[in-house]
């Protein structure tokens, strides 16, 4: 990690653990935490996607940045992700994520609302007037419903807190386009496109899969800082089969919690509604891709014992995520 590069290079887009009764399990998030930093993550991404921001409480939300801090001491970087598809709200979110201590903030594309251009462009600079801290856009059309166009990437790349954009789009030819106009760093936010995207001048990811195998990620991001093509083509092979468990048949928030609760790395695989576990036949096609997973360091499936009733279902929360 550089002076240039506040974030790190190998990013969880870490799950929220809860209790069964969907609650968020605070020694739970302290020992996953831990353990992915331990396993070779230099970046923590709380409260985002895949940490079912849609529906924590904003108290959850500035705890879990508390948390976060207090676990890494100082061994990884704590980013603050999600914000929110109102602009005011977004300003607020992140202010009090600063003063937890957030290390840097990742801003999502506003969702639902579907703003033009020039809406996503102010909201983006209204959020990052508001805070000092390094700023991560999340481009993903797929969740939010609009792209970032490129046009507006290099007028937001302009921004003097705005440094990185998170790229679920996709574009390889755009990506190399920005790094070319800009000082943006990339980083790869589809699991399967990890080592294509560091191959082209991306600087990092922020995965999912890494919730479950941080180490391999490491691997391709080590090996491709130092011209290593094989080693890290190597490793994206061997995790192929577990991506594509973690990301294809159900939320990738679902597979994952499914996961490591089957290996009992987490005490409940439950996710709040309206997400709910796997059904049955998605369970099993899970755990079919999961039968070709081989020889990934520091994930052992032969003690893969997953749980579908423990599964079933979405916790429904005292309190709602809005409530503010």
């Amino acid at each position: 990690m550089t002076a240039d590069n506040p974030f790190g290079q190998v990013l969880v887009a870490l799950v929220t653990p809860m209790t069964a009764d969907g609650e968020v399990d605070w020694p739970g998030v302290e020992q996953h935490i831990d353990d992915v930093i331990s396993a070779g993550a230099d970046g923590i991404v709380v409260t985002g996607t895949t940490g079912e921001t849609s529906t924590l409480t904003d108290p959850e939300k500035i705890r879990l940045v508390e948390v976060g801090k207090d676990v890494a001491a100082g061994r990884a970087k704590i980013i603050t992700g999600g914000g929110s598809n109102e602009t005011a709200h977004a300003i607020e979110l992140y202010r009090h994520s600063e003063q937890a201590g957030a290390d840097g903030i990742m801003i999502v594309t506003p969702y639902y609302n579907k703003p033009t251009q020039a809406g996503i462009l102010t909201h983006f600079r209204l959020v990052a007037d508001a805070t000092d801290l390094p700023v991560i856009l999340y481009d993903i059309p797929g969740r939010t419903g609009v792209p970032i166009r490129y046009e507006t990437i290099l007028r937001l790349a302009k921004h003097p807190n705005i440094l990185a954009v998170k790229d679920a789009k996709g574009d390889f030819s755009e990506v190399s386009r920005v790094l070319n106009q800009t000082d943006l760093m990339y980083f790869s936010g589809d699991d399967a496109n990890v080592l294509p995207h560091l191959a082209i001048g991306a600087t990092g990811l922020i995965g999912v899969t890494s919730n479950i195998a941080p180490a391999p990620y490491r691997t391709i991001v080590d090996a491709v800082n130092r011209g290593d093509l094989a080693t890290a083509t190597a490793a994206h092979q061997q995790l192929e089969p577990l991506v594509r468990a973690v990301g294809t048949h159900v939320p990738g928030t679902v597979a994952v919690k499914y996961i490591l609760h089957g290996l009992g790395r987490i005490g409940s695989p439950r996710v709040r509604l309206p997400l709910v576990g796997p059904e049955e036949w998605e369970a099993a096609l899970i755990e079919d891709e999961i039968d070709l997973v081989q020889g990934i360091p520091g994930v052992d499936f032969h003690n893969f014992r997953p749980d579908r009733n423990a599964a079933a279902g979405g916790a429904l929360p005292k309190v709602a995520g809005t409530t503010r």
